[in-house]
Protein backbone atom coordinates (compact mmCIF):
# COMPACT_ATOMS: atom_id res chain seq x y z
CA UNK A 1 0.00 0.00 0.00
CA UNK A 2 2.81 2.12 0.53
CA UNK A 3 4.41 1.52 -2.89
CA UNK A 4 1.01 2.52 -4.48
CA UNK A 5 0.70 5.72 -2.61
CA UNK A 6 4.41 6.76 -3.69
CA UNK A 7 3.88 5.99 -7.29
CA UNK A 8 0.78 8.25 -7.04
CA UNK A 9 2.37 11.11 -5.44
CA UNK A 10 5.20 11.15 -8.44
CA UNK A 11 4.84 13.48 -10.47
CA UNK A 12 5.82 14.17 -14.44
CA UNK A 13 8.39 16.60 -14.84
CA UNK A 14 7.91 19.88 -16.37
CA UNK A 15 7.00 19.81 -20.06
CA UNK A 16 7.78 16.37 -20.86
CA UNK A 17 3.23 16.48 -21.89
CA UNK A 18 4.36 19.65 -24.62
CA UNK A 19 7.11 17.20 -25.97
CA UNK A 20 4.94 13.55 -26.37
CA UNK A 21 2.30 15.47 -28.44
CA UNK A 22 4.39 17.70 -30.08
CA UNK A 23 6.11 14.46 -31.17
CA UNK A 24 2.59 12.79 -32.43
CA UNK A 25 1.40 15.67 -33.83
CA UNK A 26 4.99 15.32 -36.17
CA UNK A 27 4.34 11.90 -36.69
CA UNK A 28 0.84 12.32 -37.81
CA UNK A 29 1.69 15.37 -40.13
CA UNK A 30 4.54 13.01 -41.95
CA UNK A 31 2.29 10.41 -42.44
CA UNK A 32 -0.90 12.31 -43.76
CA UNK A 33 1.61 14.13 -45.58
CA UNK A 34 3.07 10.75 -47.23
CA UNK A 35 -0.15 9.45 -47.62
CA UNK A 36 -1.57 12.74 -49.80
CA UNK A 37 1.78 12.68 -51.84
CA UNK A 38 1.49 8.80 -52.52
CA UNK A 39 -2.10 9.92 -53.40
CA UNK A 40 -1.93 12.94 -55.45
CA UNK A 41 0.15 10.98 -57.91
CA UNK A 42 -0.64 8.72 -60.73
CA UNK A 43 1.88 7.07 -63.28
CA UNK A 44 0.97 6.33 -66.99
CA UNK A 45 2.65 3.49 -68.75
CA UNK A 46 4.01 3.44 -72.02
CA UNK A 47 1.33 2.48 -75.11
CA UNK A 48 -1.72 4.06 -72.54
CA UNK A 49 -3.41 6.77 -71.85
CA UNK A 50 -4.98 8.45 -68.48
CA UNK A 51 -8.28 10.62 -67.75
CA UNK A 52 -8.92 11.55 -64.64
CA UNK A 53 -12.88 11.11 -63.26
CA UNK A 54 -14.14 14.04 -60.65
CA UNK A 55 -16.47 14.02 -58.18
CA UNK A 56 -17.61 17.56 -58.89
CA UNK A 57 -17.41 18.02 -62.56
CA UNK A 58 -17.19 14.39 -63.75
CA UNK A 59 -14.93 13.07 -67.11
CA UNK A 60 -12.34 15.81 -67.73
CA UNK A 61 -11.73 16.69 -71.41
CA UNK A 62 -7.74 16.25 -70.44
CA UNK A 63 -5.90 13.05 -71.73
CA UNK A 64 -2.82 12.67 -69.93
CA UNK A 65 0.27 11.27 -71.96
CA UNK A 66 3.18 8.68 -70.78
CA UNK A 67 4.58 9.85 -67.61
CA UNK A 68 3.35 11.13 -64.05
CA UNK A 69 1.02 13.25 -63.43
CA UNK A 70 -0.72 14.82 -60.31
CA UNK A 71 -4.06 14.74 -59.13
CA UNK A 72 -6.44 15.76 -55.99
CA UNK A 73 -6.67 12.97 -53.50
CA UNK A 74 -10.35 11.33 -53.01
CA UNK A 75 -11.91 13.97 -55.17
CA UNK A 76 -10.46 12.45 -58.32
CA UNK A 77 -9.40 9.33 -60.09
CA UNK A 78 -7.52 7.82 -63.21
CA UNK A 79 -9.28 5.88 -65.58
CA UNK A 80 -6.19 4.17 -67.80
CA UNK A 81 -6.48 2.99 -71.60
CA UNK A 82 -4.72 0.83 -73.81
CA UNK A 83 -3.93 2.29 -77.30
CA UNK A 84 -1.90 0.27 -78.74
CA UNK A 85 -3.13 -1.84 -81.76
CA UNK A 86 -4.96 -4.75 -80.60
CA UNK A 87 -6.60 -7.76 -82.91
CA UNK A 88 -10.01 -8.59 -82.95
CA UNK A 89 -11.48 -11.34 -84.88
CA UNK A 90 -14.78 -12.24 -85.86
CA UNK A 91 -16.59 -15.05 -87.43
CA UNK A 92 -19.80 -15.08 -89.68
CA UNK A 93 -21.91 -16.97 -91.96
CA UNK A 94 -22.99 -14.71 -94.93
CA UNK A 95 -24.44 -14.73 -98.09
CA UNK A 96 -23.06 -14.29 -101.76
CA UNK A 97 -25.16 -12.13 -104.72
CA UNK A 98 -25.08 -16.06 -106.37
CA UNK A 99 -26.85 -17.16 -103.02
CA UNK A 100 -24.24 -19.27 -101.89
CA UNK A 101 -23.50 -19.64 -98.54
CA UNK A 102 -19.92 -18.31 -96.96
CA UNK A 103 -18.08 -19.00 -93.71
CA UNK A 104 -15.54 -16.03 -92.98
CA UNK A 105 -13.29 -15.00 -90.52
CA UNK A 106 -11.96 -11.66 -90.61
CA UNK A 107 -9.59 -10.29 -88.53
CA UNK A 108 -9.21 -6.35 -87.37
CA UNK A 109 -6.60 -4.09 -85.55
CA UNK A 110 -8.27 -1.54 -84.15
CA UNK A 111 -7.60 1.04 -80.80
CA UNK A 112 -9.45 3.93 -79.80
CA UNK A 113 -9.09 7.38 -80.92
CA UNK A 114 -6.54 9.01 -77.91
CA UNK A 115 -7.91 12.60 -77.97
CA UNK A 116 -11.45 11.06 -78.00
CA UNK A 117 -11.19 9.21 -74.86
CA UNK A 118 -13.01 10.79 -72.66
CA UNK A 119 -16.11 10.90 -75.20
CA UNK A 120 -15.24 6.80 -75.57
CA UNK A 121 -15.14 6.96 -71.90
CA UNK A 122 -18.63 8.60 -71.60
CA UNK A 123 -20.49 6.36 -74.73
CA UNK A 124 -18.97 2.66 -74.36
CA UNK A 125 -16.66 2.51 -70.91
CA UNK A 126 -13.65 0.87 -70.77
CA UNK A 127 -14.93 -2.50 -72.72
CA UNK A 128 -15.68 -0.34 -75.65
CA UNK A 129 -14.13 -3.29 -78.02
CA UNK A 130 -16.75 -6.06 -77.15
CA UNK A 131 -19.52 -3.29 -77.22
CA UNK A 132 -18.94 -2.10 -80.67
CA UNK A 133 -16.90 -3.99 -83.24
CA UNK A 134 -18.46 -7.33 -82.81
CA UNK A 135 -21.73 -5.75 -84.45
CA UNK A 136 -20.25 -3.06 -86.26
CA UNK A 137 -17.70 -5.88 -88.39
CA UNK A 138 -20.68 -8.26 -88.52
CA UNK A 139 -22.38 -5.98 -90.54
CA UNK A 140 -20.40 -4.26 -93.07
CA UNK A 141 -18.81 -8.55 -93.48
CA UNK A 142 -22.93 -9.00 -94.93
CA UNK A 143 -23.39 -5.82 -96.59
CA UNK A 144 -20.04 -6.38 -98.99
CA UNK A 145 -19.83 -10.09 -99.07
CA UNK A 146 -23.76 -10.08 -100.35
CA UNK A 147 -22.02 -7.58 -103.94
CA UNK A 148 -19.87 -10.92 -105.06
CA UNK A 149 -20.16 -14.16 -106.22
CA UNK A 150 -19.18 -16.96 -104.81
CA UNK A 151 -16.19 -17.50 -107.50
CA UNK A 152 -15.20 -13.77 -107.52
CA UNK A 153 -14.12 -14.01 -103.30
CA UNK A 154 -11.78 -16.70 -104.53
CA UNK A 155 -10.21 -14.74 -107.45
CA UNK A 156 -10.87 -10.87 -105.75
CA UNK A 157 -9.74 -11.61 -102.07
CA UNK A 158 -7.41 -8.56 -102.07
CA UNK A 159 -9.89 -6.18 -103.57
CA UNK A 160 -12.60 -7.16 -101.27
CA UNK A 161 -10.53 -6.74 -97.65
CA UNK A 162 -10.17 -3.49 -99.47
CA UNK A 163 -13.49 -2.81 -99.94
CA UNK A 164 -14.46 -4.25 -96.10
CA UNK A 165 -11.59 -2.02 -94.21
CA UNK A 166 -12.71 1.20 -96.18
CA UNK A 167 -16.26 0.82 -95.05
CA UNK A 168 -15.19 -0.61 -91.42
CA UNK A 169 -13.67 2.33 -91.11
CA UNK A 170 -15.46 4.62 -91.71
CA UNK A 171 -18.09 3.34 -89.20
CA UNK A 172 -15.91 2.54 -86.64
CA UNK A 173 -14.89 6.49 -86.80
CA UNK A 174 -18.87 6.93 -85.64
CA UNK A 175 -17.67 5.73 -82.73
CA UNK A 176 -14.04 7.22 -81.75
CA UNK A 177 -12.12 3.61 -83.07
CA UNK A 178 -9.85 3.32 -85.61
CA UNK A 179 -8.83 0.56 -87.73
CA UNK A 180 -5.74 0.47 -89.49
CA UNK A 181 -5.93 -3.21 -90.60
CA UNK A 182 -8.15 -5.51 -92.10
CA UNK A 183 -7.75 -9.40 -93.64
CA UNK A 184 -9.51 -11.75 -94.64
CA UNK A 185 -8.10 -14.98 -92.19
CA UNK A 186 -10.72 -17.74 -93.49
CA UNK A 187 -12.73 -18.00 -96.22
CA UNK A 188 -14.82 -21.65 -96.73
CA UNK A 189 -17.89 -22.39 -98.82
CA UNK A 190 -21.08 -24.75 -97.81
CA UNK A 191 -20.89 -28.70 -98.27
CA UNK A 192 -23.52 -28.06 -101.47
CA UNK A 193 -20.74 -25.63 -103.09
CA UNK A 194 -18.17 -27.16 -102.67
CA UNK A 195 -19.38 -30.44 -103.69
CA UNK A 196 -20.58 -28.63 -107.38
CA UNK A 197 -16.49 -27.39 -107.67
CA UNK A 198 -15.37 -30.55 -107.20
CA UNK A 199 -17.27 -32.33 -109.54
CA UNK A 200 -16.69 -29.59 -111.89
CA UNK A 201 -12.91 -29.94 -111.98
CA UNK A 202 -13.58 -33.56 -112.79
CA UNK A 203 -15.88 -32.93 -114.88
CA UNK A 204 -13.11 -30.52 -116.53
CA UNK A 205 -10.49 -32.83 -116.63
CA UNK A 206 -11.97 -35.93 -117.95
CA UNK A 207 -12.79 -33.13 -121.30
CA UNK A 208 -9.19 -32.46 -121.28
CA UNK A 209 -8.44 -36.15 -121.30
CA UNK A 210 -11.12 -37.03 -123.74
CA UNK A 211 -9.79 -33.97 -126.05
CA UNK A 212 -5.88 -35.41 -125.53
CA UNK A 213 -7.42 -38.66 -126.72
CA UNK A 214 -8.76 -37.07 -129.84
CA UNK A 215 -5.82 -35.20 -130.71
CA UNK A 216 -3.40 -37.99 -129.94
CA UNK A 217 -5.72 -40.22 -132.64
CA UNK A 218 -5.45 -37.54 -134.90
CA UNK A 219 -1.53 -37.30 -134.85
CA UNK A 220 -1.56 -41.38 -135.23
CA UNK A 221 -3.67 -41.29 -138.16
CA UNK A 222 -1.74 -38.83 -139.95
CA UNK A 223 1.87 -40.56 -139.02
CA UNK A 224 0.17 -43.50 -140.60
CA UNK A 225 -0.73 -41.69 -143.85
CA UNK A 226 2.57 -40.50 -143.83
CA UNK A 227 4.22 -43.54 -143.44
CA UNK A 228 2.26 -45.33 -146.08
CA UNK A 229 3.06 -42.65 -148.84
CA UNK A 230 6.62 -43.12 -147.61
CA UNK A 231 6.08 -47.24 -148.06
CA UNK A 232 4.46 -46.63 -151.33
CA UNK A 233 7.01 -44.13 -153.11
CA UNK A 234 9.83 -46.50 -151.37
CA UNK A 235 8.60 -49.62 -153.40
CA UNK A 236 7.71 -47.98 -156.12
CA UNK A 237 11.28 -46.26 -156.24
CA UNK A 238 12.69 -49.67 -155.38
CA UNK A 239 10.46 -51.62 -158.56
CA UNK A 240 12.16 -48.81 -160.79
CA UNK A 241 15.69 -49.73 -159.75
CA UNK A 242 15.48 -53.56 -160.02
CA UNK A 243 13.70 -53.02 -163.32
CA UNK A 244 16.78 -51.09 -164.62
CA UNK A 245 19.46 -52.82 -163.08
CA UNK A 246 18.42 -56.93 -161.82
CA UNK A 247 21.89 -56.55 -159.52
CA UNK A 248 20.01 -54.44 -157.25
CA UNK A 249 18.41 -57.67 -155.81
CA UNK A 250 21.71 -58.68 -155.18
CA UNK A 251 23.02 -55.99 -153.28
CA UNK A 252 20.41 -55.97 -150.60
CA UNK A 253 20.80 -59.49 -150.33
CA UNK A 254 24.60 -58.64 -149.46
CA UNK A 255 23.13 -56.22 -146.57
CA UNK A 256 21.14 -58.26 -145.24
CA UNK A 257 23.42 -60.86 -144.91
CA UNK A 258 25.62 -58.42 -143.34
CA UNK A 259 23.39 -57.26 -140.51
CA UNK A 260 23.04 -60.97 -139.66
CA UNK A 261 26.22 -61.69 -139.49
CA UNK A 262 26.70 -58.52 -137.23
CA UNK A 263 23.93 -59.51 -135.26
CA UNK A 264 25.26 -63.17 -134.64
CA UNK A 265 28.89 -61.63 -133.92
CA UNK A 266 27.64 -59.84 -130.82
CA UNK A 267 25.90 -63.22 -129.25
CA UNK A 268 27.63 -65.22 -126.94
CA UNK A 269 26.38 -67.99 -128.59
CA UNK A 270 28.57 -69.57 -131.09
CA UNK A 271 26.40 -70.14 -134.27
CA UNK A 272 27.70 -71.84 -137.53
CA UNK A 273 25.49 -70.73 -140.72
CA UNK A 274 25.57 -71.59 -144.29
CA UNK A 275 25.21 -69.43 -146.81
CA UNK A 276 21.53 -70.27 -147.46
CA UNK A 277 20.68 -69.23 -144.19
CA UNK A 278 22.39 -66.13 -144.89
CA UNK A 279 20.26 -65.69 -147.73
CA UNK A 280 24.18 -65.34 -149.62
CA UNK A 281 24.69 -68.04 -151.93
CA UNK A 282 28.02 -66.50 -153.94
CA UNK A 283 27.46 -69.24 -156.74
CA UNK A 284 23.80 -68.17 -157.54
CA UNK A 285 24.61 -64.53 -157.40
CA UNK A 286 24.45 -62.81 -160.73
CA UNK A 287 25.86 -59.85 -160.71
CA UNK A 288 24.78 -57.79 -163.80
CA UNK A 289 27.76 -56.20 -165.96
CA UNK A 290 28.29 -52.65 -165.67
CA UNK A 291 27.32 -50.46 -169.02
Amino acid sequence: MENMEKIKNLKMPKGSGRAGAGLGALLGAAGLGIYTLSNCLFNVEGGHRAIVFNRVVGIKNDVYAEGTHLMVPWFERPIIYDVRLRPQQISSATGTRDLQTVNITLRVLSRPKPTALPQVYRTLGLNYENRVLPSIITETLKSVIAQYNASQLLTMREAVSAEVRRRLTTRASYFNIDVDDVSIKELTFGKDYTQAVESKQVAQQEAERAKFWVERAEQEKKSAIIRAQGEAESAKLIGKAIANNPSFITLRKIEAARHIGQVISRSNNRVFLNTDSLLLNLSELEVGKAR
